[in-house]
């Protein structure tokens, strides 16, 4: 029997891209058979139990194998980064990784091991087992490009990105402000960006990565790359762009699975005229303040748009309580008095979760403000949705440059330096998308691009490709 391995980090977005990549596997090459490392961290991730329950359920030849829970030191929660829990995490799980491989290799032979770049630790040990690794890069080829280059930038400075008022040139890419690159990399004395630059160093040395994008909606960066100018101290590893991979509905919006029955937010629509609704939902762990909450409400009350907005209670303000799940919001008081009223006949405010996928597919919504978290960003492409650009955490303000400049499919928030957005702002952007010629030149754009991604995906077309090149390399002789 012929196995691959997979080994997601436990962050929804990167799980739920992983298994995805495991049923395309299945899909066009079922005799391999698939097992998910699974780890249950002590900090929030999003619910995804719902969506593994389901796909257990649904497609047997998909193992998810469960290694034994470890627990994290307490000085590791001192870094204000989730990543540094993230890349912590999985450091201290090499030992059960080791152990799972071995006894997975008693009963077939592992062809592969696909990591997620937080698991970068574990190349060590496929190293040691003789099984070749790859990366699973679970955001799109500019972003790959970025960390690529990363190791290229970091010899050249000795200021941290957040200190250097500049624009950088990184092969491939518009010009992206040094504030711009991913949060958890801009103070480089920050434990998280030690880690991605270790991320950074390891990807070349991988069998191959594997990109959650497809060469239409990015094909500078992926020329870039396979050209060998993001990595200057060695070969570029083989890179398969397979995507897009995105979930049918059980996520998004995080934090939560649904019951039966179809969601009270897909009947509204059903009532809404074609393309007038704008959908704002922010990820697993995009929480507003109580303050720019209520400014968000009255920026979508002046722009006299039709709205469906997902909102979860503000972060905590204990310290203890920072990675932990938030709880049910109370609308009445985290809204400016009487909102909910006034605007009940064209927008609709729903709790904490939302089935994004099947939202953005309705035929009533016509934009999407989003944080800019990748698996969103390919969910409004695949569905033709233009896109208002809010990016708050991990490496969305640098998927905010992309989508604005290099792609053309997104119009920028605009925040102040503190982060935060007022009212004027948010109904500006909005009457852009919905109303004016800028929001009509980015929906002919994403509808050709969502036709590109069609075609990339069938008999025939690059990532489909792609995928049979990766499987290739798995095989001997």
């Amino acid at each position: 029997m012929e196995s691959v391995v997979l080994y997601p980090s436990p962050g929804m977005g990167h799980l739920i891209s992983m298994v995805e990549l495991g049923k395309l596997i299945l899909k066009h090459h079922p005799s391999f058979s698939i097992t998910i490392f699974i780890v249950t961290p002590p900090y929030n991730t999003g619910s995804t139990a719902p969506y593994l329950a389901r796909v257990s359920s649904t497609i047997p030849s998909i193992t998810f194998h469960h290694l034994s829970t470890i627990s994290l030191p307490l000085d590791s929660f001192s870094s204000p980064n989730h990543e540094t829990l993230a890349f912590e995490f999985l450091r201290l799980n090499n030992p059960n990784v080791h152990q799972a491989l071995v006894s997975i290799s008693n009963n077939s032979s592992v062809r592969a091991l696909i990591v997620d770049g937080f698991c970068t630790a574990a190349l060590s040990v496929a190293a040691q087992l003789n099984i070749p690794c790859y990366y699973f890069f679970t955001s799109g080829a500019c972003c790959l490009a970025s960390f690529l280059y990363l190791p290229f930038i970091h010899q050249q400075t000795t200021k941290s990105f957040k200190g250097l008022n500049t624009h950088l040139h990184i092969p491939g890419l518009p010009p992206v402000p040094a504030s711009d690159m991913a949060k958890p990399i801009l103070d480089r004395e920050d434990k998280a960006y030690e880690f991605f630059l270790n991320m950074s160093i390891h990807l070349p040395r991988s069998a191959g990565i594997i990109v959650n994008t497809f060469e239409a909606l990015e094909p500078r960066a992926v020329k870039t790359i396979l050209d060998g100018l993001c990595v200057l101290d060695g070969p570029t590893p083989p890179i398969f762009c397979i995507g897009p991979l995105i979930a049918a509905d059980d996520r998004s919006g995080g934090g939560g699975g649904v019951g039966g029955g179809i969601p009270e937010c897909l009947t509204w629509l059903e009532s809404q005229p074609k393309r007038s609704v704008l959908f704002l939902c922010f990820g697993s762990l995009g929480l507003f303040s109580e303050e720019q909450l209520k400014e968000i409400a009255v920026g979508l009350e002046r722009s006299g748009q039709r709205f469906l907005w997902v909102v979860r209670s503000p972060p905590s303000k204990d310290p203890s309580r920072r990675f932990l799940a938030p709880p049910e919001p109370d609308l009445n008081s985290l809204l400016p008095d009487g909102f909910l009223d006034r605007t009940k006949e064209r927008g609709l405010v729903v709790k904490s979760w939302a089935p994004q996928v099947a939202v953005l597919n309705h035929a009533s919504v016509g934009g999407f403000v989003t944080h800019c978290g990748w698996n969103s960003v390919l969910e409004a492409v695949c569905a033709g949705v233009p896109m208002v650009a809010w990016p708050l955490y991990a490496e969305q303000r640098f998927n905010r440059v992309v989508l604005v400049e290099e792609m053309k499919l997104a119009i920028p928030m605009e925040e102040s330096e503190e982060g935060f957005v007022t009212a004027t702002e948010v109904e500006k952007r909005v009457r852009e998308l919905m109303e004016l010629e800028e929001g009509n030149t980015l929906r002919l754009r994403i509808m050709a691009m969502k036709e590109a991604a069609e075609t990339a995906m069938s008999d025939g077309g690059s990532s489909r490709t792609a995928l049979t090149k990766l499987v290739k390399s798995w095989r001997p002789g």
